[in-house]
C-alpha cells in the first residue's frame, strides 16, 4: 500500500488479489482469464474497496469481445461494484475505512468542459469508465474517486445493490428520456438486467408497461412484475406506444420499435452498443413528428435519484448469483440469453 493511504486500524490489505482479465479472445469462455495481480494502492482523493459482489453487465460483454474499442490492455471488467471500503488515499473527504460504497461506470470528468458545466457530465469530451479506462470489479479490490462513489443505503445487500450501479441507473436515464407520464403506454424491447428494474419504476410511477422479448422466461418475469403484455421481441404491441425504450443490443429492432409508436412517440436506445441498423422509410417511421435518441453514459444526479428511489419505490432485482471463480461462464450465459434478470458475481 502506498504511504499517503490511510487503512483500518488492525486491518490487513493484501499484496496480491484474485482478478479476471480480459483477453481479447472474443466471443468464447476464454474472452477473460483468472490471474493474480498486486492490490492497488488508492491515489489522490481515491479509496481502495474491498469487493463483496460485483454485477455482470453486457457492457462488460461488449469490452471483453471487442464490440467497444479497447481503452486498456488487459483491463480488469466490472462497473456494477459493491463494497467495503478498506483504505483512503489522500485528500478524501467525506468516506471512511468501513464505509459500504458503490462503484459504477462513470469513474471521472474533466469538469471544465462545456457539457460538465451545464450539468451534463455524461457527455463530457474527457471522460473515464469503470472496467473500460480503469480496472474494475471482477477482483477481490479495487479503487474509485471518492467523488464518483456512491454511499449506500443502510441494509441494501450487496448482491441486491450490485445491479443498481448501472442496470438501474441506466435505466431510469432512459426512462426519463421517454417523456413518459402516468398513464402512458411504455414498450421496453429486451428483458434483462436493466429492462427490468426499469420497468418496476415505470410500473410504479403509473406507466402502462408492454414489454417484447425473445425469452418465454423472460416475458414470463415481465407478466409477475405487472407488465399488461409480454410478446416476442418482433411482434407488434396490443396499442400504440407513446414511447418505447430498446434495452437489446439489437439494430433491426429500432424500425420495429418506430413502427410500434404512436404519433408523436419516443424510442430511446438506451445500449452502448447497437449492432447495424437498417434502412429506415420515413413516411414508415419517422414522420408524425416521431422522436429516436439514445442514452450515453450517466450523470451522478441519476445515480443519486436512482438510490432515492430504490428505498422509496421498493425495487427489486432479480437476482442470478454466481461465484466469483465462475465469471466466465456469466459472461458466456449473458452472451447466450441464458440469464433471467441479472447476473452477479459474489465476491467477497
Amino acid at each position: 500500500m502506498s504511504g499517503d493511504a490511510r487503512g483500518a486500524a488492525g486491518s490487513a490489505v493484501p499484496d496480491m488479489m484474485p482478478a479476471w482479465e480480459v483477453t481479447g479472445a472474443a466471443g468464447t469462455r476464454g474472452r477473460v482469464r483468472l490471474t493474480e495481480r498486486p492490490v492497488p494502492a488508492p491515489g489522490h482523493g481515491e479509496v481502495l474497496v474491498r469487493v463483496e459482489a460485483c454485477g455482470v453487465c453486457r457492457t462488460d460483454l461488449h469490452v471483453a469481445d471487442g464490440d467497444l474499442p479497447p481503452h486498456r490492455d488487459r483491463v480488469v471488467p466490472g462497473h456494477e461494484v459493491v463494497g467495503v471500503v478498506a483504505a483512503v488515499g489522500a485528500q478524501v473527504e467525506g468516506v471512511r475505512v468501513g464505509d459500504r460504497i458503490g462503484i459504477a461506470w462513470l469513474r471521472a470528468t474533466c469538469g471544465t468542459c462545456r457539457w460538465c458545466r451545464n450539468a451534463a457530465e455524461n457527455l463530457c469530451v474527457r471522460p473515464a469508465f469503470t472496467g473500460w479506462d480503469a480496472d474494475g470489479g471482477y477482483a477481490a479490490y479495487a479503487t474509485v474517486p471518492a467523488a464518483y462513489a456512491y454511499r449506500l443505503p443502510e441494509g441494501l445487500d450487496p448482491l441486491e445493490a450490485a445491479p443498481l450501479l448501472c442496470a438501474g441507473i441506466i435505466g431510469l436515464r432512459a426512462l426519463r428520456r421517454t417523456g413518459i407520464r402516468a398513464g402512458g403506454r411504455l414498450g421496453i424491447y429486451g428483458f434483462g438486467a436493466s429492462a427490468h428494474l426499469t420497468a418496476q419504476i415505470a410500473l410504479r410511477e403509473g406507466a402502462e408497461v408492454h414489454v417484447l422479448t425473445r425469452g418465454a422466461e423472460a416475458r414470463r418475469l415481465a407478466l409477475d412484475l405487472g407488465a399488461a403484455s409480454a410478446g416476442a421481441a418482433d411482434a407488434a404491441p396490443p396499442v400504440p406506444l407513446d414511447a418505447a425504450i430498446l434495452f437489446a443490443p439489437a439494430g433491426e429492432l429500432v424500425p420495429v420499435g418506430l413502427t410500434a409508436l404512436d404519433r408523436g412517440g419516443t424510442l430511446v436506445l438506451a445500449g452502448i452498443h447497437v449492432s447495424d441498423i437498417p434502412s429506415l422509410d420515413y413516411q414508415r417511421h419517422l414522420f408524425f413528428e416521431k422522436h429516436l435518441t439514445s442514452v450515453t453514459a450517466n450523470t451522478r444526479h441519476d445515480g443519486v435519484e436512482l438510490f432515492r428511489l430504490a428505498g422509496s419505490l421498493g425495487l427489486t432485482a432479480q437476482v442470478s448469483e454466481y461465484p466469483f471463480e465462475s465469471a466466465d461462464q456469466a459472461l458466456e450465459d449473458l452472451a447466450l440469453g441464458k440469464v433471467t434478470g441479472v447476473a452477479v458475481l459474489r465476491v467477497g
